[in-house]
């Protein structure tokens, strides 16, 4: 099969470490910024520009993209500020710029016209005719809205075959139109299209009954087992469908959703759609496999969204019991970037197993030494812990979530590994168990 044209996959990049998650685990491009003017304020505080200034040099060094996100909606006191953000951004030479609006795409022309520019999902292209006019401003690619379909991708493109499409493939979903919900606003003053959605559709409620004239208010029940999530979608998950959005040729980048998710989701995500696209390009997909480890990660419940069908023939698309879920395994320790050391992400004590999850093309030694042992089953390599001691000479029966000790490893493994077990013994060793809902760790995080 002719791999010119191969499909770009696309990461999250939260942070700084994060970016460098992605880019090992198989990301072409990666996509980001500080929080002026991006739509992910929390994750942009996490990048500062000398922070996200070697991001970009880390990805360039390999052969990678970095796409620099500007995609809020600027008020017009905020329009100089704007302008100057996006000058020193320039500096930092992007690989492209992600706006939102018609009067940035002009603005950042202006100031930054040797860098691409991206039109935002926030500009809500669902057909031929908006593309058009975002493509006579300069735009080169539009990441179009989730509600679109690939019919409509494929009219889009027969159009104006030179514009790139981009599609989020993976990731949490809206409740509203791509973003254009006020809940949050209304509820919190956390303005959603000015990035600090407090995800209010998450949330359960309670409906009630009032009567005005008599100052009545009767609660309503819910029918068991149904519950009160009534505006929570499902997380989109499109693995099974990318060989059919691979054959449609009209489809440049796939987008993975996620700046505020963990390093886990980073890696383990990326990764099952790298090995996706890969697949498909030499004939050998099998969607069990992605599946397989997608469910690994935390989730509202999957579901493959509009692409494929009309939303109104979807039935599947709103998780009603849950505001979260535990996926199949839980993170147990993440190895730094020199791989020499691992830190803790949970409960690991001595004589725990752990499977070891490589970052793409890299391989490990199997090793039996004083400090732990690697073993390959079944094609796939555990860790077992003889001892857990620090690069200080600390020495731990158990070592706990959270807990900053750089621990030996027995052996270099790759920057970035992650460590992980089923999810079953990581409750077990928390005293908890698969009914214990993750909601609230969740809420906590943000």
């Amino acid at each position: 099969m002719n791999n010119i044209n191969k499909v770009e996959l696309l990461a999250p990049a939260g942070n700084l470490e994060k970016m460098k998650i992605a880019l090992n685990y198989g990301a072409d491009a990666v996509y980001g910024g500080t929080s002026t003017f991006s739509l992910r304020i929390r994750s942009g505080k996490e990048f500062d520009m000398d922070s996200y200034a070697e991001g970009i040099v880390y990805a360039h060094a390999r052969g990678k993209k970095v796409y620099s996100t500007v995609n809020s909606f600027p008020f017009n006191s905020q329009i100089k500020l704007y302008e100057n953000h996006i000058a020193k951004i320039a500096e930092l030479k992007p690989d492209a710029l992600i706006v939102s609006s018609p009067g940035v795409v002009k603005v950042a022309a202006k100031i930054a016209p040797n860098i691409p520019i991206h039109l935002s999902t926030q500009a809500n292209v669902m057909n031929a005719m908006d593309a058009e006019v975002y493509y006579d401003l300069g735009v080169e690619r539009i990441i179009v809205a989730r509600e679109i379909s690939l019919k409509d991708c494929e009219a889009i493109k027969n159009h104006l075959p030179k514009l790139e499409l981009e599609i989020f493939v993976h990731g949490s979903m809206c409740f509203a139109y791509s973003g254009r919900c006020l809940i949050s606003a209304l509820q919190t003053g956390r303005v959603p299209n000015r990035g600090s959605c407090a995800n209010d559709c998450r949330f359960p409620y309670e409906i009630y009954a009032h009567n005005p004239e008599s100052g009545t208010t009767f609660r309503l029940d819910e029918e068991e087992d149904i519950g009160t999530y009534i505006m929570n979608a499902k997380d989109m998950n499109m693995a099974s469908h990318v060989d059919e959005i691979l054959k449609s040729g009209v489809i440049d980048s796939l987008k993975i959703e996620g700046r505020t998710k963990s390093p886990y989701y980073a890696g383990v995500v990326t990764k099952a759609y790298r090995h996706a696209i890969d697949d498909y390009y030499v004939g050998d997909f099998d969607a069990k496999r992605y599946q397989k480890e997608l469910n690994t990660t935390q989730n509202r419940g999957f579901t493959d969204a509009y692409l494929t069908s009309r939303p109104f023939e979807k039935n599947d698309t709103e998780s009603k019991a849950f505001s979260i879920q535990y996926g199949t395994h839980q993170v147990a320790g993440l190895v730094g970037e020199n791989g020499l050391t691992w830190r803790c992400k949970d409960k690991t004590c001595v004589g725990d197993s752990v499977e070891i999850v490589l970052p793409v093309g890299a391989t490990v030694d199997l090793v039996d030494n004083d400090v732990g042992k690697i073993d390959e089953i079944a094609g796939q390599y555990w860790l077992t812990f003889k001892k857990i001691v620090s690069t200080s000479g600390k020495e731990f029966e158990c070592i706990h979530s959270g807990d900053l000790n750089d621990i030996k490893l027995p052996t270099t493994l790759p920057g970035y590994t992650i460590l992980r077990r089923k999810i079953d013994e990581a409750l077990e060793k928390k005293g908890l168990t698969e009914s214990s809902t993750p909601a609230k760790q969740e809420q906590n995080h943000k």
